[in-house]
Formats: C-alpha cells, structure tokens, sequence
C-alpha cells in the first residue's frame, strides 16, 4: 500500500509538470524555543515540516493551518510569520512552497499515527534527524541561525 502511494504521487507531480498547472503548497515550521516540530510521512522518506498542496479556493496560509491541524493536531496561533515562498525543483520547475513560522500554537489533539503520517517529533534545531528531507533542513538553519536565505526549497 505505501509503494502504491509513492507511485501515485510521483505519478501526480509528473503530471502537473507536463502541464501548465503550478503545484503550490505550504509548510510550517512550528517552533518551541530551540525545538522544531517535524512530521514522517507514509508515503516519502525522511522527516518534513508539516504542511501540504493548497486546494482551490484556499490560501497558503489557510493551508497551512489545516494542514498543521490535520497532520500533528495542532492549532497555529493568530501571530505567523511568512518566512518565504520557495521554488521546490527536486521533482518539478513548476512547485512552489510558502513557508511560515509558527511561535505560538495550542496542542488540540494527541497524535495518532494514521495512512499519512506515521509519527511526529520535536528535535531541537541543531540535532536534527539524519533522514530528513534538505529543503526543510535549510528553512529551519535560516529561522535559527540567521542565515541568509535560499530561493530554492
């Protein structure tokens, strides 16, 4: 089932890079002093900041919301900070990625593993996870180190 699931969204990003379509999505990186909250989908290797394809009809930030609420059950405060809007070209030259900065946020749920996302954790941001995918790895030196930032996810 999770070969069939890689299949079909490598199958879907081609897809949209054939096109004329952009691929649009959003991500947040939610922080607790010197931690991040990452997220291990079912469905790609490595660790990721939560977050997923905006839908028609919503905006990067409503998708990140959702998403964030979705994927870890927790809700963003009212304060985010757009950190950037970031040219994913790893699978296609068409993606993009807004990314914002998460500060102050309300656990609603506990985390039940689930079909996308297999387990959450807080790592403390110079003790990130090995398998972690590069793009989420660079935005979060950018946030904690100040480092200038890159266009490029």
């Amino acid at each position: 089932m999770i070969f069939a699931r890689r299949i079909l969204a490598k199958f879907l990003l081609l897809m949209v890079s054939m096109g004329r379509f952009m691929s649009l999505g959003a991500r947040a990186a939610v922080i607790d002093g010197d931690r991040v909250l990452l997220v291990h989908h079912t469905y790609v290797k490595g660790w990721q900041l939560p977050g997923g394809g905006v839908e028609r009809g919503q905006t990067f930030e409503s998708t990140m919301r959702n998403e964030l609420m979705e994927e870890a059950g927790f809700e963003a405060g009212k304060n985010v900070e757009l950190h950037g809007v970031f040219l994913n070209n790893n699978i296609s030259k068409r993606d993009h990625v807004a990314l914002y900065v998460v500060r102050e946020f309300t656990k609603v749920r506990e985390f039940e593993a689930n079909r996308e996302i297999a387990e959450i954790g807080w790592f403390r941001h110079d003790q990130l996870p090995d398998n972690m995918a590069y793009g989420a790895r660079e935005r979060i030196e950018e946030i904690f180190q100040g480092r200038e930032k890159n266009q490029y996810w």
